[in-house]
């Protein structure tokens, strides 16, 4: 048994099968970058966002999915398949503009859309369409906010140009439909302590979001991140940090949030410092390995909702 709500099993328990996600990169920027918020995005944010692998965004969106879910099928014998709308903002630009990539992605094969955005933009005119595009195809929709933390201090420091506020509000609208929503967290920032990864559970928990995935902290090149790690500015720790931090956030995570990822992944050309210089899938063994050893599971210590105070007089 999973010490962990594992992804891949929720998505073949849902479609029957295995489904794989087609990344689109489309020709777009973010309010962080381009004034509308901040200018240079946040700290660690290089020029291609998160596309280090995806096709370039000059092809259009039907071309990316057909050319991608070739070679996934291909490889793979795949049948069903998750778009992607990846890199930067993806709410971020006018609605009938929005519309039309959305409406390129619809194909018999195509299960779900998943969106990544950011808090501050999220709006009901999108939503409500996104809306009638899931009743009309039968599609499920997931959209996928960037938090990063919970820390007000910490999303300062990274100029990230939201804090909590926005992101609570974007889940209350998204909340309104019937949409999954995926949070993004660094669980390894410089300037968050375990009390931060903590309360980073408990707030994902106590706003009931979906599914949760979790990224260690990789320094791009030519960023401001980069500039401040230089200089010797911040110690990133060990990669046994990190897999206590992740045990941490699972351990007070609910149970029934459904867990993406538990690392990601960066190029080393692009790059500084990536998963301290470990293989992502040898952090993953290792964060399973001490679960095992701990005889820990996901939500073992998620006791402080529905009124906990209370719990002894209903023993």
């Amino acid at each position: 048994m999973a010490r962990y709500n594992v992804y891949s099993d929720y998505l073949k328990n849902k479609y029957g099968e295995r489904v794989y996600k087609i990344p689109v990169n489309l020709p777009i920027s973010c309010p962080n970058r381009d004034g509308e918020k901040g200018n240079g995005g946040c700290i660690f944010c290089s020029e291609v966002g998160a596309a280090f692998e995806n096709l370039p965004s000059s092809m259009c969106v039907k071309e990316q999915i057909e050319k991608n879910i070739q070679y996934i099928g291909e490889k793979y014998n795949a049948e069903k398949y998750i778009i992607y709308f990846q890199n930067f903002t993806n709410t971020y630009m006018p609605l009938d503009t929005f519309k039309s990539y959305i409406k390129d992605a619809i194909r018999e094969d195509v299960v779900a859309i998943y969106i990544s955005t950011r808090p501050d933009c999220i709006r009901d005119e999108y939503l409500c369409f996104l809306d009638e595009i899931k009743k009309k195809h039968n599609l499920d929709i997931t959209i996928e906010m960037g938090l990063q933390t919970v820390n007000f201090h910490t999303l300062l420091k990274i100029n990230r140009g939201h804090t909590l506020a926005e992101f609570i509000d974007a889940v209350m609208s998204i909340k309104k439909y019937d949409f999954e929503i995926c949070a993004h967290l660094i669980l390894n920032l410089p300037w968050d302590n375990e009390d931060d990864v903590v309360e980073n559970a408990k707030i994902l928990s106590a706003l009931r979001v979906d599914q949760v995935k979790l990224h260690c902290l990789y320094i791009a090149k030519n960023t401001p991140l980069a500039e401040i790690y230089q200089k010797g500015e911040f110690d990133m720790g060990s990669y046994y940090d990190y897999v206590s931090k992740v045990i941490t956030f699972l351990r007070h995570l609910s149970p029934d949030i459904v867990i993406q990822r538990l690392i990601g992944r960066a190029k080393e050309e692009f790059t500084l410092f990536a998963n301290y210089s470990t293989s992502w899938w040898k952090i993953k063994d290792a964060i399973e390995n001490e679960m095992d050893f701990l005889d820990a599971y996901q939500g073992d210590k998620c006791d402080y909702l529905n009124g906990s105070a209370c719990a002894k007089f209903f023993k």
